[in-house]
């Protein structure tokens, strides 16, 4: 553990989830895996396309409509029904297919359970703090079991900008009626996690490398508060002496 800043109260623990709870990437790899065959086997035209055409067709998008980036599902939602028109299907039918397609991605998306250990670490910091989520996925958190450690989860929305905006983080705090400075964030991305919570007058703690990952990144961000190299390094958090 490297203390940067002396870190201050600490009332609550808000965690970004995707790759500093778990490694998300083999689940994305296989969401989208089995979303492509269920594609393939209701849709016949979408044969056409790989997963590579469909990342091309996202980015192309979010290019034209930038206001997407801040909803992760109405994005994916925009992406297929857009997408299935372009390969042939009537708007009714590439509407239907779309909300279909979701289903089936968000399905396969949350399909697997958070880590005992890390649950064990969750808990045991829960004696001590409160503890919510802040994300920019759209991971359903009551089935990969947080729902009994995390109070909430914040989701962006077209309402509320994805992080490293500092919407959720002020959400976080009337949410929970605390100030700001005593929200400490947990997160892998120094981005999207620690800029965005040092800018909105949280603390921040800097997992780095992230979930599963092996060499550490550089950053030229704001600082962490605290920068760790493993998620379990948290239990720690009691003995720091609180400016």
């Amino acid at each position: 553990m490297k203390i940067y800043i002396r870190p201050q109260l600490i009332r609550a623990i808000s965690f970004d989830l995707d790759d500093t709870l778990y490694d998300n990437r083999p689940i994305i790899r296989h969401a989208e895996a089995a979303t492509q065959q269920f594609l393939h086997q209701h849709y016949p035209k979408s044969k056409q396309w790989q997963l590579n055409h469909w990342h091309q067709f996202k980015r192309a998008l979010l290019t034209r409509s930038p206001a997407l980036k801040h909803d992760t599902s109405l994005a994916r939602s925009v992406m297929l029904e857009q997408g299935l028109m372009a390969l042939g299907y009537t708007a009714t039918q590439a509407q239907s297919g779309a909300k279909a397609v979701l289903d089936e991605f968000i399905l396969h998306r949350s399909q697997f359970t958070v880590s005992p250990a890390v649950i064990e670490l969750l808990q045991s910091l829960k004696q001590h703090y409160r503890l919510i989520g802040i994300t920019n996925g759209n991971v359903d958190h009551q089935r990969i079991g947080l729902g009994d450690v995390l109070e909430f989860v914040l989701h962006p929305g077209l309402a509320a900008k994805q992080k490293p905006a500092k919407d959720m983080f002020v959400q976080a705090s009337q949410q929970l009626g605390l100030p700001l400075e005593n929200i400490l964030h947990v997160g892998d991305s120094a981005t999207s996690d620690v800029d965005g919570a040092r800018r909105a007058g949280c603390q921040a703690v800097w997992l780095n490398p992230g979930f599963g990952v092996t060499l550490p990144a550089t950053s030229a961000c704001h600082l962490p508060t605290i920068e760790i190299n493993d998620i379990h390094a948290l239990a720690a958090l009691n003995e720091l002496t609180f400016g």
